[in-house]
């Protein structure tokens, strides 16, 4: 019988917004969400510290700098794809720091400067549409959660609680 340890998956995902109030999509060409549109980010390196893992990943899909602004929330994907894998991902909120996009395509087919009018359009991710819901509230639905989730995906909130 072989025995796989598993583990929790920690990624990093910039919520980029120009001058123009646009925010920065990627459709992606890797699993898992492969073909859905998501916001540049990826998988912290063991010990990698989390901004220079979201400096990394965003330069690595789309070649841009981005300054960090802070904290967004944190979002819970549970049971994804056939190894039912468990990710923490952390949403930031950035700002570019250049604006020429020079999409990786071994992990996007595409880059997008999007503006709240054209987000409904956009085939997202569940976590990628309830953080853009919170950036631009009434314009974008919270696909919601299960029950079994509300209770432990914004940790963000008990985090920011803490004395």
């Amino acid at each position: 019988m072989d025995f796989k340890k598993q583990s929790i998956k920690t990624s990093v995902v910039a919520c980029i917004i120009d001058d123009q109030k646009r925010v920065l999509l990627t459709r992606r060409c890797v699993e898992p969400f492969c073909g859905q549109w998501v916001m540049p980010g990826g998988k912290v390196d063991h010990g990698e510290p989390l901004a220079e893992a979201l400096h990394r990943e965003v330069r690595e899909e789309v070649g841009l700098g981005v300054h960090i602004d802070g904290l967004l929330d944190v979002y819970e994907h549970l049971a994804i794809g056939d190894n039912n894998d468990h990710y923490v991902i952390l949403y930031y909120r950035a700002h570019p720091l250049t604006v020429e996009l020079v999409p990786n395509n071994q992990e996007v087919t595409e880059a997008d400067w999007v503006s709240a009018e054209r987000l409904a359009k956009y085939d997202m991710t569940p976590g990628t549409r309830h953080i853009l819901a919170q950036i631009y509230p009434g314009v974008l639905q919270d696909p919601g959660e299960p029950e079994d989730e509300q209770a432990n995906r914004n940790l963000a909130g008990i985090i920011d609680q803490q004395p």
